[in-house]
């Protein structure tokens, strides 16, 4: 009874101590909640109307609409070593999410161990061994070899940390959410790599289409020139003009080259980001575009800021940092530890597989942190500095998604007109550049008005390809900044 009340007694000063070292131990800033996101965007659109309901992810095919690109968005993510490189970090993540939830279990390990000891005569186990074989109390299978005595030993051994105060829980908790972050990278790396690819793909569509209009041009400009020379040979038009023309053609060729130039360097760029060596990449003639169907839906300004993988990583890694500071936090407490084994112990071969050689242990310990403190203080201030320095990066990420997005929605109706504008420029140009030749023939017009209508002519096909190709690009930025989209 009395060796009750003392053992109670013990347990209570353990439970004094741990429950002191609890009180001493700081607190984990309470974790903090972004800013409300407006109602609606800031914009002018009125099919950019909001709603409460969930936004629907992007459909990569539905998007562009273009079956060229599709086909090389495709390639991308079976190719692009890069985003081959990632999928094999979120493997590594996967892995540590496995380590930190095995922490929470037993550990189990298999231990075999063979010795042999001479001992002197004149030490404490040599004189134990010679007077315990004088011993008639021990049977002859007792008796110890002096000479070289064997020990054997083979046992199952089991260790296990108590998670008392949530340390190894909360690491799990920390991979965890680091491995949704991992996976949330994933997803905004693809986003980068098919945006970079769109982008590519629709700067290869505008050089195209500007080399046709140069070859259009150069066709116009060759029958000018053609005219010209004839009324020089009946005298009717001067040298002058005539190296005029010509010197037009060439500034023309010259250009016509260095968009072929560019052309080879944007192809080579595209398969760069494919992995190939070399080739050709296969494109539409014109920009296919259907983009603006997603603004059909109404959006729900939360659900689609919240959908972008670049603020899914930030809250994830938010929530790992969290963990992390609530861990550090348990390291002020003492860890408790078990453990046992069992198995065969003797200091003979005959007796070893004896069943009276079985032996067995239990054990029990624990460490409270008293003169290590310092360190684990430090830890514990960075692991909580590193909780805030996430969140601000979080509530960063949502302040620049719902600006780009609402900048975005205002920059696709703009381009829109200013596209409707520059076509019927382009109509008036062509009637001007027809007038100026009948006028030329008829001798109300000089040759400097022919070529300054095929010169602005050209400027404005080449400035209405250049819209047309910051309408796209504009497109591929929208498509970002909508979450991207799956194939």
């Amino acid at each position: 009874m009395k060796k009750s009340l003392n053992n109670s007694k013990y347990i209570l000063i353990l439970v004094f101590v741990m429950l002191l070292t609890a009180c001493s131990a700081p607190r984990v800033a309470e974790p903090q909640k972004a800013k409300a996101l407006p109602e609606n965007f800031d914009t002018k659109l009125k099919k950019a109307a909001t709603s409460q309901e969930a936004f629907i992810p992007l459909k990569t095919a539905s998007y562009f609409k273009d079956p060229e690109l599709e086909k090389l968005l495709a390639k991308a993510i079976l190719q692009n070593p890069d985003y081959l490189i990632l999928q094999e970090r979120i493997l590594i993540a996967n892995s540590h999410l496995k380590v930190a939830k095995l922490a929470l279990l037993p550990s189990f390990d298999i231990v075999a161990d063979a010795s042999g000891t001479h001992y002197g005569k004149y030490t404490m186990d040599g004189v134990g061994n010679f007077d315990t074989n004088l011993s008639q109390n021990i049977s002859e299978r007792q008796r110890i070899a002096t000479d070289l005595t064997p020990n054997l030993f083979l046992a199952g051994k089991v260790s296990w940390e108590a998670d008392i105060w949530g340390k190894l829980s909360n690491r799990k908790k920390a991979a965890r959410q680091r491995y949704f972050a991992s996976k949330e990278g994933m997803r905004l790396l693809q986003t980068r790599l098919l945006s970079d690819i769109a982008t590519l793909y629709y700067k290869l569509v505008a050089l195209d289409k500007q080399a046709a209009i140069y070859k259009n041009n150069l066709a116009t400009q060759q029958r000018a020139l053609d005219i010209v020379s004839a009324q020089r040979s009946v005298g009717k038009a001067t040298e002058l003009a005539v190296q005029q023309f010509n010197a037009q053609n060439n500034n023309i060729l010259a250009e016509a080259e260095q968009l072929n130039l560019s052309i080879d360097q944007t192809e080579k760029a595209i398969l760069n980001l494919l992995g190939e060596y070399g080739g050709t990449v296969n494109r539409s003639t014109d920009f296919l575009s259907g983009h603006l169907e997603v603004l059909n839906q109404k959006i729900s300004v939360d659900s689609i800021i919240h959908n972008r993988p670049d603020v899914s990583e930030a809250y994830f890694e938010l929530l790992a940092t969290n963990a992390d500071a609530k861990a550090a936090r348990a390291s002020f407490f003492p860890t408790v530890n078990l453990g046992a084994y069992g198995g065969l112990n003797s200091f003979s071969f005959p007796t070893f597989f004896d069943s009276q050689s079985f032996a067995w242990q239990l054990l029990g310990g624990i460490t409270a942190p008293i003169f290590n403190k310092g360190q684990i203080k430090q830890d514990f201030f960075v692991a909580n500095k590193n909780q805030q320095i996430s969140f601000l990066n979080y509530q960063n990420t949502i302040t620049i998604a719902y600006n780009e997005l609402s900048a975005l929605l205002h920059r696709t109706e703009a381009f829109q007109d200013v596209l409707t504008y520059k076509s019927k420029e382009i109509e008036h140009l062509e009637i001007a550049v027809n007038v100026s030749n009948d006028l030329y023939l008829s001798g109300y017009a000089n040759y400097l008005e022919i070529i300054s209508a095929q010169k602005n002519k050209l400027q404005a096909e080449l400035d209405f390809v250049d819209i047309q190709l910051k309408n796209a690009d504009s497109q591929v930025l929208l498509y970002k900044a909508l979450g991207g989209g799956i194939n």
